[in-house]
């Protein structure tokens, strides 16, 4: 984006302002993947390899993007993914997607690693969302968080299952963010003398800095280093579909499985009682050289999609590619890293104006597909390349 093009467009746009606005550090963290970023790359290109089919001479006056993800009445079949620490990308970041989702009709997923708690967020549209569960070591902390959950209106969970332990991301390692001793701490500061404008808006007027949802059970915190090290004791990689059964004993509303990425997975994920599956790699940050999720998405929606909702997120930049995915099997599609560019770049104006193309994209898209409906979007109008 040149000098003379003041209006980002595309996600590349956002993610260029969010470069220069983000610490080093922290653009790292959410624009990294794991090891040599094969599947992070892979995620994107993945729908590369694939072409949609253009219609012609159809009555195609009454194109509507709508559809329905979760029981929830959505505008066009996308959802804000639940990204963690949101709130350090953007002043209470995670209120300023929400009411940037809220406005356009559309789920925002809240994250257990979220700097602002679920009902701060919620207190913010007045609306329900969505919130994203990891399985803790601790039970009874995980219990808690669901009532609290359920409190305060939370009517779906999100239950991520691909992070039984952290993926290597090298970058988080090489630009000092997961450093504690002196030189870390000396590269951090100095990534911060770049950034005077997050200093002010983030740093100084977004406090508390704090991962709200798990305040009450970290010892010290204000201390983020101590929330990694308490975080990083609680992921269990004991977990089984046992635990998905346990859970669909004390939740109460919709239950989607999020990091499914085989056929084997999804059909067992149905057997516990998920009311979902999300086809996904965790956007290329936990297990690198894994199959792109588009990549993946036929088979389990083949295999699963006439029992349970199927997803998709990793990978997806335009509406282009939402409709990719739905003529693919899926039901509606997550996003994370661009609402994450958009809102640290331009802030909620950005995230709205981000997916306001989206859905133009979508609905240009099935126009010039011959198609008014998403049900009409079918593997008859897609083809691999």
């Amino acid at each position: 984006m040149s000098i003379f093009n003041v209006n980002p467009v595309t996600v590349d746009d956002y993610r260029r302002l969010a470069r220069r606005r983000l610490p080093r550090f922290l653009f790292d963290y959410i624009d990294g993947g794991a090891n040599a970023e094969q599947t992070l790359a892979d995620n994107v290109n993945g729908f590369d390899r694939y072409r949609l089919k253009q219609r012609v001479m159809r009555n195609v006056d009454d194109v509507d993007t709508s559809t329905t993800l979760a029981g929830f009445e959505a505008a066009m079949p996308l959802t804000l993914a639940p990204v963690g620490m949101a709130g350090m990308f953007a002043r209470r970041g995670e209120t300023q997607g929400a009411r940037a989702a809220n406005a356009n009709s559309i789920p925002f997923t809240c994250s257990t690693l979220g700097i602002c708690p679920v009902e701060e967020i919620i207190r913010a549209t007045g609306k329900p969302i969505w919130f994203q569960l990891y399985m803790l070591r601790d039970r009874e902390v995980v219990q808690s968080l669901l009532k609290r959950a359920e409190a305060a209106g939370v009517n779906t969970l999100v239950f991520t299952v691909d992070l039984p332990v952290p993926g290597k991301r090298l970058r988080d390692f090489r630009n000092g963010m997961l450093g504690t001793n002196l030189c870390s701490k000396l590269s951090k500061a100095a990534q911060l003398l770049y950034s005077p404008r997050w200093i002010v808006d983030v740093a100084i007027k977004g406090k508390p800095h704090v991962i709200g949802n798990l305040s009450e059970v970290v010892p010290n915190p204000d201390d983020l280093n101590e929330y990694k090290a308490f975080i990083d004791s609680q992921f269990d990689a004991s977990v089984t579909w046992k635990d998905i059964e346990w859970l669909r004993t004390i939740w109460p509303g919709k239950l989607i499985i999020k990091g499914v990425m085989e056929v084997e997975d999804a059909q067992a994920a149905v057997a516990a009682g998920a009311d979902g599956v999300i086809v996904s790699n965790h956007g290329g940050r936990q297990l690198d050289s894994v199959s792109s999720s588009i990549a993946k998405l036929p088979a389990i929606a083949k295999a699963v999609g006439d029992q349970t909702e199927v997803y998709i997120d990793s990978g997806i930049r335009n509406g282009i590619d939402v409709v990719k995915a739905i003529a693919l099997g899926a039901r509606g599609v997550l996003i994370g890293r661009p609402w994450i560019y958009a809102m640290a770049g331009a802030g909620e104006q950005g995230v709205n104006d981000l997916l306001n193309n989206f859905q133009s994209e979508i609905r240009t898209a099935m126009a010039l597909m011959g198609v008014n409906r998403l049900e009409e979007i079918t593997g008859e109008l897609i083809e691999a390349v």
